[in-house]
């Protein structure tokens, strides 16, 4: 499609763009409105909270396609811990890794793991009985918050793939259900746990770069491909969010350690309001034009959400970031993952560091990256120590060894009873900016204010330690 058809139709668009705005931030009042500001009196605040020890998790799993795998393999090669059921809409993923958690059990452990599959309520059934410690949800966006609701008023602490939620109303109805049974609910943001995001968290919490200003995050990864997925899979169920949505689908990945750097929701600041645009929606429909025929079911969606966003978030210290999301468009992976001081600069893609000063043994002014090579004092002086202590266990682990972490941890928590890493507000506040960049695009870019899940509390809840 030409942008001179685009811009033939957005302009026929714009005659109702007052409408549709006066609709859109009625439904935001709604939402909003369906909360309360006061915490039910059988409820307690969760930003610290520490779960009674289990020195054996009974551990269950929903969703065993893409992500689950991962996490189902990972912790059922840690002691201490029990697989007893699998769920999948399909029986032969089911089966599959109900039986791959076996073997790596050697018939001491996970030897009686129940499998359910077949009808889309069997993960219910599951949960009344097996009643499982706790559960790791990966399925599709749409079923998170059903599921971790669920699996909370069943007993089971969830930690659920990423987002957390879909809508403000869903993310208002995770905390208040976590709040009440005092069960944790943690989106799995696996990006926190990479060698670079805790080594730069470790150098902002030391003041190498001084005081925070500016941060920049992203998810900029082509995914095209997984429209292969038709009936199964990823794309069968992906491809039809990007048609009917158009924000900021999918903003975790790089927000989520910008936002610890800047201990978003932890005592020192949180985010405040956003602005989102974006671009014209083309690079889908122009991929399933040339490579499906035309009666294709990917040829009869209207793609509407743009293959470029940009938001801009301003916190309540008046910091900003920007966060992207582009999935669709030819250019190479990054997360961006940039955050700027008044002493200077950590970013990613490649990894790249300037002070003011310069970089000791490698650069004499901040008007130079250190990068590559002359790295290697900062990797030594400034390295996380969690990432340290587990480089070794979990260097042949997903995405770099940042999946192992971040399983280990929640292990680790759970078994030794202390918060966990990234609390069920943090997991609301990074997530909402999808729900909120989609109001913000319908309504030309107006800004839009950001709910406080924890009723004030944030100001209260301590910053995440530098874990030894």
């Amino acid at each position: 499609m030409a942008l001179k058809e685009l811009n033939r139709r957005n302009f026929l668009k714009k005659t109702s763009l007052s409408a549709a705005a006066l609709v859109t931030a009625a439904s935001l009042r709604a939402e909003y409105a369906s909360t309360s500001d006061e915490r039910s009196i059988s409820s307690i605040y969760m930003g610290d909270f520490s779960a009674p020890k289990l020195s054996n998790i009974r551990i269950a799993a929903i969703g065993v396609g893409a992500r689950g795998p991962e996490h189902l393999t990972s912790v059922a090669s840690l002691p201490g811990t029990e697989i007893v059921a699998v769920s999948d809409l399909y029986e032969d993923l089911a089966t599959k890794w109900a039986d791959q958690v076996t073997k790596i059990g050697k018939g001491e452990r996970h030897k009686k793991v129940a499998t359910y599959f077949g009808d889309e309520n069997e993960w219910r059934t599951m949960l009344k009985e097996v009643k499982p410690d706790v559960v790791f949800i990966a399925t599709n966006w749409s079923n998170h918050a059903p599921m971790a609701i669920e699996a909370m008023n069943q007993g089971a602490h969830a930690f659920v793939e990423v987002p957390l939620a879909l809508t403000v109303a869903e993310m208002w109805q995770i905390v208040d259900t976590s709040e009440r049974t005092q069960k944790h609910c943690m989106m799995m943001e696996n990006v926190n746990y990479g060698r670079e995001e805790l080594m730069y968290l470790n150098m902002c919490r030391q003041g190498v770069i001084g005081e925070l200003l500016h941060g920049e995050a992203a998810y900029i990864h082509e995914l095209r491909f997984q429209m292969e997925e038709q009936d199964r899979a990823t794309g069968s169920w992906r491809t039809h969010q990007y048609a009917n949505r158009n924000g900021n689908l999918y903003p975790t990945h790089g927000l989520g350690p910008v936002a610890q750097y800047m201990n978003i929701g932890r005592t020192e600041d949180t985010f405040n309001s956003l602005v989102s645009y974006s671009t014209p929606a083309m690079g889908r429909q122009d991929y399933a034009k040339k490579n499906y025929p035309a009666d294709h079911k990917w040829n009869q969606l209207t793609y509407k959400g743009g293959d470029m966003n940009t938001s801009i978030i301003k916190t309540n210290l008046g910091r900003t970031i920007m966060v992207q999301w582009d999935e669709t468009s030819p250019r190479p992976y990054s997360r961006l993952n940039l955050i700027q001081g008044t002493k200077g600069c950590l970013a990613g893609f490649p990894t790249r560091v300037a002070l003011e000063g310069g970089v000791e043994g490698a650069t004499d002014s901040h008007h130079t990256w250190a990068q590559g090579e002359q790295l290697a004092a900062i990797y030594e002086k400034y390295d996380h120590p969690l990432y340290k202590r587990m480089n070794a266990v979990a260097k042949n682990s997903g995405h770099g060894g940042m999946d192992g972490i971040l399983d280990f941890r929640i292990i680790e928590c759970l078994q030794q009873g202390l918060p966990l890493d990234q609390n069920i507000y943090e997991g609301c506040l990074w997530s909402a900016v999808g729900p909120l960049s989609e109001r913000s695009v319908a309504m030309g870019g107006a800004p839009q204010t950001f709910p406080d899940f924890t009723r004030g509390n944030w100001k209260m809840t301590q910053p995440l330690n530098i874990i030894e």
